[in-house]
């Protein structure tokens, strides 16, 4: 069986629609035995950024994915993840910045979350949070790392650009460009990311 970890974007959880059709394309009804099944992890994450890197960094040391997925907050935190194949799909790498001009306070969660919530409160101390991790951002990059990322960037996304900063750190092997805004939508699963999946776990 392979194994996909996947993180939500920022007020998102792991029942989002991009988890369930990413389940749904992924699945092979032939497969003839475990081997060929691929199984989607995607844990709701906390909405505290230290706290949803420990969560993270521990599912990565046990589950073992053979590749973590991750979309905007997501990607930003998954990037840190060293060791592990990694798909980033239009990473927002600065989410202090993004929160501190345009997402203080009461927010209402996207997605239906395990435990229930429904809201809640961006304040200073998540900001600064998300500032401490943002210092780890990039480190530890050398040429066998670079071939274990991809980034993915919707040509179309104006919420959060960060090309130049993945080119920077990480070459232009795996840069790739797709017709899409910074919210996945079925044809950009479809079309940009599934292939790119397959290729990464060799599946046919």
């Amino acid at each position: 069986m392979k194994k996909i970890l996947f993180a939500h974007g920022f007020a998102s959880s792991g029942a989002s629609g991009t988890v369930m059709t990413l389940r749904q394309m992924l699945y092979n009804a032939s497969a003839s035995d475990s081997a060929d099944e691929v199984r989607v992890i995607a844990p709701d994450l906390p909405v505290m950024p230290l706290e949803a890197m420990e969560m993270l960094r521990k599912m990565a040391a046990d589950e073992r994915p053979d590749l973590i997925l991750g979309t905007s907050m997501g990607a930003f935190y998954i990037e840190q993840l060293r060791g592990f194949r990694r798909i980033l799909v239009n990473p927002s790498f600065q989410m202090a910045r993004l929160l501190t001009f345009g997402g203080m306070g009461r927010q209402e969660f996207r997605n239906k979350r395990a435990d229930g919530a429904r809201d809640f409160k961006v304040d200073k101390e998540m900001i600064a949070q998300f500032r401490t991790l943002e210092k780890d951002a990039f480190r530890g990059i050398d040429a066998a790392e670079k071939q274990l990322v991809w980034g993915l960037f919707g040509d179309k996304d104006k919420k959060v650009n960060h090309q130049k900063d993945f080119q920077k750190h990480y070459g232009k092997e795996h840069f790739i460009v797709f017709d899409g805004e910074h919210f996945l939508n079925d044809k950009v699963l479809s079309h940009s990311v599934l292939p790119v999946i397959k290729e990464v776990l060799g599946l046919d």
